[in-house]
């Protein structure tokens, strides 16, 4: 399951994505139409800018804006630049993984072989859908 964190980073992009004709956005305006805290919130897009997908301006008509197009922001890197994980289980895991104290033989552990596969799949969807396409199905 997404945390509230990710959840609200993707309304957020979602916002921002919405609005990039008018140039910059206040988080203002996106924590109302979401009722996100305003704090939370900024430390959301805090993260955002850190990672290279928004910039922001400060002072009079100031906020923050994509710096990289819909299309070039895959849904598997905003989950895992604020959760972490995408696999099930750390010992399926790409880019986190670690042993499962319980088990003694991952090459015979049937739970393993499907969390792989369960993984895999979930990637390939989430590596393939970006921003773009969650503003195309709004």
């Amino acid at each position: 399951m997404l945390s509230k964190k990710t959840k609200y980073a993707l309304h957020a992009l979602t916002y921002l994505g919405k609005h990039q004709e008018q140039g910059t956005v206040l988080i203002h305006d996106i924590a109302e139409e979401y009722g996100i805290s305003h704090k939370f919130l900024e430390n959301i897009l805090l993260e955002l800018r850190k990672a290279g997908y928004l910039g922001s301006k400060k002072g009079k008509g100031g906020g923050y804006y994509l710096i990289k197009d819909p299309k070039d922001i895959p849904l598997s890197r905003v989950i895992r630049l604020l959760d972490g994980p995408i696999a099930m289980l750390p010992c399926v895991s790409l880019n986190y993984y670690e042993p499962c104290a319980e088990c003694k033989d991952e090459s015979k552990c049937g739970i393993n072989k499907v969390m792989i596969q369960v993984r895999d799949e979930t990637l390939k969807i989430l590596e393939n859908k970006t921003l773009e396409d969650i503003l195309k199905g709004e």
